[in-house]
């Protein structure tokens, strides 16, 4: 066809003032750069707003607009009064979609420290597993004064006050309890001789 339609009918296509470029056989890359040309900075404006800021993030919801715009370009090109808000409904729907594949995955990249941070976890909770089996090799004794006074943090009067022995008792305890604790500890390779 070279611009003439049926008699009787009004050409399809819209005046270059209210759309992008249009021929008679679509030219998908030209409506796409006229797309760019005329609405860009407009799309590219509303989604860094409604990114709180992010233009890197909005440059690329506005290369995601023009690729459906391109595979929907047959469509929208007879359409030229509709090309604006569905382009603007394109860019808020992506940012919206956005928004909630990050409410589910909310870390993109993970900081050197929060790394250091899941290994010492991990260290820690060993560490503390360890503690437990050595704590079960104890008396009966030393694994009541090491509760009380490291786990429960009391006092050793208030330790003296609960088991019903004087303070001197507690100390002495505390002191044995801690070193067999330590041997417990190196048989299990946990603490170095």
């Amino acid at each position: 066809m070279n611009g003439t339609t049926k008699a009787g009918t009004t050409p399809l296509a819209p005046t270059r003032a209210h759309a992008p470029h249009v021929a008679s056989d679509l030219d998908h890359d030209a409506f796409v750069r006229d797309i760019y040309e005329q609405y860009g900075p407009l799309l590219v404006r509303y989604a860094a707003r409604l990114l709180d800021g992010d233009w890197h993030r909005a440059e690329d919801i506005l290369q995601e607009t023009a690729a459906r715009a391109w595979r929907h370009a047959l469509f929208l090109s007879t359409r030229s009064e509709h090309i604006r808000p569905w382009l603007f409904t394109v860019v808020r729907n992506l940012v919206i979609d956005h928004h909630r594949a990050r409410q589910v995955r909310p870390l993109d990249l993970m900081a050197v420290e929060d790394l250091n941070a899941s290994r010492d976890a991990t260290e820690s909770t060993l560490t503390s597993h360890a503690v437990l089996e050595a704590l079960r090799d104890l008396k009966e004794q030393h694994r009541t004064v090491i509760r009380l006074m490291y786990s429960l943090e009391c006092s050793v009067a208030q330790a003296a006050e609960h088991l019903g022995i004087p303070p001197g008792t507690v100390k002495s305890r505390a002191f044995y309890a801690v070193r067999a604790l330590r041997k417990a500890l190196e048989r299990q390779g946990v603490l170095g001789t």
